[in-house]
């Protein structure tokens, strides 16, 4: 057997912010995605995949029983196939910031949910809500603490605007030029980021209000501003927001941003190539770049390797 694939995400706005409400912007990412499988001989990766489902599935139980109103799961059929041996296969990067749990709980949500929420009805504000709420539920397993965002863009794969906690909404993007200068891109830190850590020194510095009074005056500021232009497509205003905001980060966040890319972090700062934001709860995992001439970019960041995202 084989599910239907789940993609990955990438939040282009709000990481963080979106904790203390500020608006966020979630793009499907097709380059990577997973599904359901059993195999007749399973590989050491389906074998350890399979024995993190068991546990996901006790923890689905509890979470049934605990709110039967939010969600049941047809788990008579859910055991038995993971008592076959079924695993996620996924060729998403776990602690990238993209989305690697987030595809297996739309998966596991899309094949075994009773009277689940489809793509194919109308998808009204509550029914997103309540979807967030239930992937926040069943993510939680994963995180400690989620939003229920990455499953639902992997789940519905359509982009999701963050208005705030209580209003999301399906949305459209500017069409892509491929052959335009402008990009979005991924830079690869070569290292795992654990989001667990990165979300407690967050939860810790918001007990500061110097930290507390620059989140509202300073990130969300920059982070709504840009969701807006990218939206409206007013390039020009994106990247005037987007050096803000990567200047903010750099200040302020920067447990978030692994040492080795401080100083070319500053470079696009100081030479308008790219700007650099985080991507998830950073810590490691992937970093999103912006830029306004994509030649530009690749050569001041020639050691690094570059995959872009959106071009426009």
């Amino acid at each position: 057997m084989k599910g239907p694939l789940f993609y990955s995400k990438i939040l282009l706005f709000g990481e963080y912010g979106i904790i203390k409400d500020s608006k966020g912007l979630s793009i499907p990412y097709n380059f990577y995605n997973g599904a359901l499988k059993v195999d007749e001989n399973p590989s050491q990766e389906a074998i350890k995949s399979n024995a993190s489902l068991r546990k996901f599935v006790t923890y689905l139980e509890q979470l049934q029983n605990e709110q039967a109103e939010l969600v049941t799961f047809n788990l008579e059929v859910l055991k038995a196939d993971v008592e076959r041996g079924m695993y996620f296969d996924s060729s998403i990067p776990q602690g990238y910031g993209v989305g690697s749990s987030g595809a297996l709980v739309a998966a596991i949500y899309d094949k075994y949910a009773n009277d689940k929420i489809t793509v194919l009805e109308n998808l009204t504000r509550e029914k997103l809500l309540q979807l967030k709420t239930i992937f926040s539920q069943m993510e939680s397993f994963f995180h400690g603490k989620s939003s229920g965002l990455d499953p639902l863009n992997s789940y519905l794969s359509i982009p999701i605007l963050i208005n705030s906690k209580d209003n999301i909404e399906a949305t459209g993007i500017p069409s892509q030029s491929t052959t335009g200068k402008g990009a979005v891109f991924l830079l690869d830190s070569g290292i795992v980021g654990e989001t667990a850590p990165m979300v407690n020194i967050f939860m810790e510095n918001l007990k500061d209000q110097g930290f507390r009074k620059m989140l509202k005056t300073q990130f969300v500021k920059y982070t709504d501003a840009c969701v807006e232009n990218f939206l409206g497509g007013d390039m020009k205003s994106l990247f005037t927001n987007t050096k803000q905001l990567s200047k903010v980060v750099l200040n302020n966040f920067k447990p978030m941003i692994p040492e080795a890319f401080h100083g070319i972090w500053q470079h696009g700062i100081d030479t308008n190539d790219y700007y650099l934001k985080l991507c998830g709860s950073g810590g490691g995992g992937y970093i999103l770049g912006f830029t306004e001439d994509l030649e530009k970019a690749k050569q001041s960041l020639k050691d690094y390797k570059l995959e872009v995202v959106y071009q426009f």
